[in-house]
């Protein structure tokens, strides 16, 4: 702590309204440690509180369309067992309106229930009228409940059953090690969830881990979704990649080569928000290596740029100027030899 006071009395903090220190930088860096919603909320943009009941795991049943195959063991009335079973063995009984229609019984309502319990409501009503019965439920055929996958991934859609989670899904979607994961999202029923995949995948942050409903849709961005530029006086000007969502400014100049001889170690400026009212931080080389990686963070959208040094700027000046002075001393010398 003494040593950030240190550093921060190096460079000129709250120099005017838009502009910020190196004190004012490393508490924004706390915010984008957080992860992406944090990240989002600095940008502007809202997002809901996460909801734990998405932790919960749910119980699979049975819904419209599915098909059952139901068997019926009835040592008195064989007939009727043997109806229940060939029917159950050749088409099944479809679910429509939320029923399955079965001989000797009216329609009876399974839409909602899970197998066990669609065994036993069956088999009491088969009990009312015959004793020694017993029930046998299970799924002929039915709509798959699935998750769709898009974007950077091997799969199209990976099944769900009421426990599988996020991470599993995610696994079995064979994404590449480039995609960005911070720009990916979840949709359930139109609405964008809270939830921080990077946070999931690369921190082992479970609380991230959802369990998926049918119908869910998950889209993996690819590595460029979330960029920062490095701008001035680096060995290289180049828009830097941020899978995920968040990079230190160390590594950040380092990816652009680093500042040359000519570059202003002493002014480096972070541009941070809309271009026009821009958040400007600036800082220098002492806070880059003696601040902590994660005291120092950029986020997406930054730009970073290192001033020039004055002498570099009056010799590109100079420079300039060089082709029009010797342009001037060519001619000097032809009016000296024209004039006697």
């Amino acid at each position: 702590m003494l040593c950030f006071c240190l550093l921060s009395g190096c460079s000129s903090s709250y120099l005017g309204k838009e502009l910020f220190g190196a004190d004012e930088f490393v508490l924004d860096s706390y915010r984008i440690r957080e992860g992406k919603f944090s990240i989002l909320e600095m940008e502007g943009q809202c997002s809901q509180d996460f909801d734990e009941s998405l932790l919960d795991e749910y119980q699979d049943t049975i819904h419209e369309d599915d098909v059952l195959q139901i068997q019926l063991y009835a040592p008195k009335r064989s007939d009727v067992a043997d109806a229940v079973g060939a029917i159950g063995q050749t088409i099944g009984y479809r679910v429509v309106g939320g029923t399955v229609i079965l001989p000797d019984l009216p329609p009876i309502e399974v839409s909602g229930l899970s197998l066990e319990e669609a065994r036993l409501k069956i088999q009491s009503h088969y009990q009312r009228n015959i004793y020694d019965t017993e029930v046998f439920v299970s799924y002929k055929n039915r709509i798959a409940r699935k998750v769709e996958l898009a974007g950077l991934v091997g799969l199209s859609s990976v099944p769900v059953d009421g426990k599988i989670r996020l991470f599993d899904v995610l696994s079995k979607a064979q994404i590449p090690p480039e995609a960005n994961l911070f720009k990916s999202y979840l949709v359930r029923n139109g609405t964008l969830m809270t939830v921080d995949m990077h946070k999931l995948m690369k921190e082992g942050d479970m609380s991230q881990n959802v369990v998926m409903q049918g119908g869910d849709k998950i889209y993996i961005a690819e590595s460029s979704a979330a960029t920062l530029m490095v701008m001035g006086e680096v060995s290289r000007e180049r828009v830097v990649n941020l899978p995920s969502g968040k990079m230190s400014l160390r590594q950040a100049l380092a990816e652009a080569g680093g500042i040359p001889y000519t570059g202003d170690k002493s002014y480096i400026q972070v541009i941070r928000g809309s271009i026009l009212k821009p958040k400007i931080y600036t800082l220098n080389w002492e806070h880059v290596i003696h601040l902590p990686n994660d005291s120092l963070l950029l986020m997406p959208g930054d730009i970073v740029y290192v001033a020039a040094k004055p002498i570099t700027e009056w010799n590109r000046f100079i420079s300039q100027l060089l082709p029009s002075f010797a342009g001037f001393d060519v001619v000097g010398k032809q009016v000296q030899v024209l004039i006697p």
